[in-house]
């Protein structure tokens, strides 16, 4: 008995072993395009301070790099796509290959500024996802001791986005202490831990975007359009 004669419930169409043949870094014409996000309107924002710092790593390391600005983004449900700054963070979900967000913990969770930028993006838009197989790193900024509940939280968001978010990760405890007055970071431990993340995230979607339509070919899509085509051919005229 072969394994998949021991499959009965299994459609052995569309079991596809892994191609090794198909898993390849292939070079694309442009740069790795990295949408960076953050929590807070406040004037001297630190989450936004480290997207700022976490772009111009991402340039250095090669990519190219997109900051949205949640400024006029409107609470879900009070406006329509067409607003412009909803269309905005749209299209750049669609242009991005990978994504790094970034949010303070407030009251043990992230920030209602944040969240209200990741409910604006369907799981589903216009037949695409706009999100999956898209790389993510996560990161927090803390006003105290270093905590990880933001970060856990955006992890979960960002499975349920269906996004493959980087195993390595950033908590900067005490932030109004790691920035100079200009806004840049200071050297740090912090500091350190962030151009780790940036690093693994280039490297992740260097990997993974020659490669997202196969890595995220789902056997349960494949039986469900098979099934589909089927009963659309077989139909009695």
């Amino acid at each position: 008995m072969t394994n998949l004669e021991n499959l009965p419930n299994v459609n052995r169409e569309q079991l596809h072993r892994p191609n090794h043949g198909r898993i390849a870094a292939k070079p694309l014409p442009h740069k790795p395009r990295i949408l960076l996000l953050y929590g807070s309107l406040r004037e001297r924002s630190y989450s936004r301070l480290v997207v700022e710092e976490s772009a111009r790593l991402l340039q250095a390391l090669g990519a190219e790099s997109k900051i949205f600005d949640p400024r006029g983004l409107p609470q879900p449900d009070t406006e329509d796509e067409s607003h412009s700054k909803v269309k905005e963070l749209r299209d750049l979900m669609i242009w991005s290959e990978g994504q790094v967000w970034c949010s303070p913990e407030r009251h043990g969770s992230m920030t209602g500024i944040f969240k209200s930028q990741i409910d604006w993006v369907p799981l589903n838009l216009g037949g695409v996802r706009p999100t999956q197989g898209k790389t993510l790193a996560v990161m927090q900024v803390c006003g105290g001791s270093q905590s990880f509940n933001a970060v856990n939280q955006m992890r979960i968001l960002g499975r349920w986005m269906r996004m493959v978010t980087i195993p390595n990760q950033s908590s900067v405890a005490k932030a109004f202490l790691e920035f100079e007055d200009n806004g840049r970071m200071k050297s740090s431990p912090f500091y350190n831990r962030i151009v780790d993340v940036m690093e693994e995230l280039v490297k992740f979607t260097l990997a993974m975007r020659a490669n997202k339509d196969y890595f995220v070919d789902r056997y349960s899509e494949r039986v469900e359009s098979a099934a589909q085509l089927s009963q659309r051919v077989n139909q009695r005229t």
